[in-house]
């Protein structure tokens, strides 16, 4: 899935300073050992507002997504398996994530050249978000994720403070839509499969 990684690398910590003293619970994740256990796992994309007009274009095309994360620590890698439904039809990817420990970065090489992203936490210990251009008002970008595929209407309205956070508007916000799934099955089915492996060797 494009969207989420299409990030430019830029410092979080000077924009953030100068918004309200509510906004000092969102913070740029350290790339931590720790940091990395807390993003394990699956996760499902649920909103994102971006300026910049491609990746606002990649966003109106996912109508829903999930991926799973699992981290190699001494690699300082992370693997990625996407599930992403645009059209009706469901599209498998499987990449790695590089992980800038002194940069607090993500990263992945995609459309040509490697992008960077900086992880975000709020308040919900379910939820993260990945920002991109963030020095740039024309071109930003804040992408949502939570654990399960539908947001409480409390991480809704905290999606909706990050973004005021970052001065941007809720209205900006493009969300995916569940009902629209069309990857649940292969992934059951990947993952019976993967069970089977793991019990036969």
């Amino acid at each position: 899935m494009a969207l989420p990684w299409a990030l430019t690398v830029l410092s979080l910590l000077p924009l953030l300073d100068a918004q309200n003293p509510a906004c000092a619970n969102l913070t740029v994740a350290p790339m931590t050992n720790a940091t990395l256990e807390r993003i394990s796992g699956k996760w499902f994309y649920i909103a994102s507002a971006n300026r910049n007009p491609e990746y606002n274009q990649s966003s109106q095309t996912i109508q829903a997504a999930f991926f799973y994360l699992t981290p190699n620590h001494t690699e300082d890698q992370i693997l990625l398996r996407e599930y992403t439904t645009m059209g009706d039809k469901c599209i498998y990817n499987s990449s790695d994530l590089r992980v800038q420990r002194e940069n607090r970065t993500i990263s992945k090489y995609e459309w040509g050249r490697e992008h960077f992203a900086h992880l975000l936490f709020f308040k919900d210990p379910r939820t993260f978000f990945l920002a991109a251009y963030l020095d740039d008002e024309k071109n930003r970008g804040l992408s949502f994720y939570t654990d399960k595929p539908v947001a409480t209407q409390e991480q809704l309205e905290e999606f909706h403070e990050a973004l005021a956070c970052l001065d941007m508007h809720k209205s900006e916000a493009v969300y995916t839509d569940w009902r629209k799934d069309q990857c649940e099955p292969q992934d059951s089915q990947d993952e019976k499969e993967k069970k089977t492996d793991e019990e036969e060797s």
